[in-house]
């Protein structure tokens, strides 16, 4: 069974069957995945909600990518982003990396590099370049998505997935009931912050009740004790 991680992610795309394509591959990879099918959808999104990481075409209706990108680094917004460009418009790879763009991949591009690159992005986003999360005796790989405690495996369910990783991608810090649920349901579900409480409760059974720290009034904290 593949479990999801605790990650966000915004496919931006005005090609119909390349955005499903890249929502799908996005999402069975493991992220929770919203999209934008135009440089104004795509600029309210960024705006208005948290995302780990976005996925930008330049091409897009009403707003294009690199307005887009001018724009969110002038606005002080920092998400990385993974700029899409047509093969051979060497001006517009340049410009986007000039503009504020973290990466590119040129299209057609394989899934599996896009794939690769957006988990680049993401661990280097979160201070931890490397490929596995440690935490006393639990550690997470976020490409696998496995979870073990001293070496031994532990099965967890889809969101207990997610919650731990957001918390190990984000050690030593607190972070809020809100922010967890912002980040381990889609933009489209049904969010339900009280469910982050049980969550949190089954990962400390089975991971040891010491992982995760409650800071009264504020939210969770991995790290801070182990």
């Amino acid at each position: 069974m593949r479990y999801k991680t605790a990650v966000r992610v915004l496919v931006v795309e005005d090609e119909p069957a390349l955005l499903h394509q890249l929502q799908r591959a996005v999402t069975e990879a493991g992220y929770a995945v919203d999209t934008a099918s135009d440089g104004e959808r795509a600029d309210f999104a960024v705006r208005t909600e948290s995302y780990d990481a976005v996925l930008l075409d330049l091409g897009l209706p009403r707003i294009d990518g690199l307005t887009l990108l001018r724009g969110w680094r002038a606005a002080g917004v920092a998400v990385p982003v993974l700029v899409l460009t047509a093969r051979g418009s060497w001006h517009e790879t340049v410009e986007g990396i000039d503009t504020g763009a973290d990466d590119y991949v040129a299209k057609p591009f394989r899934i599996e590099e896009v794939l690769a690159r957006l988990r680049g992005l993401i661990r280097r986003a979160a201070g931890r370049p490397q490929q596995l999360l440690h935490c006393g005796g639990v550690t997470l790989d976020p490409r696998q998505a496995r979870v073990t405690r001293d070496g031994v495996p532990v099965k967890l369910t889809s969101h207990e997935f997610r919650v731990l990783s957001y918390l190990m991608h984000h050690r030593d810090r607190v972070v809020s009931q809100g922010e967890l649920t912002e980040h381990i349901y889609a933009q489209d579900a049904d969010r339900d912050s009280n469910t982050v409480e049980v969550f949190v409760a089954r990962l400390r059974r089975k991971l040891g009740s010491s992982l995760i720290e409650t800071v009264r009034g504020l939210g969770y904290r991995v790290g801070a004790r182990t």
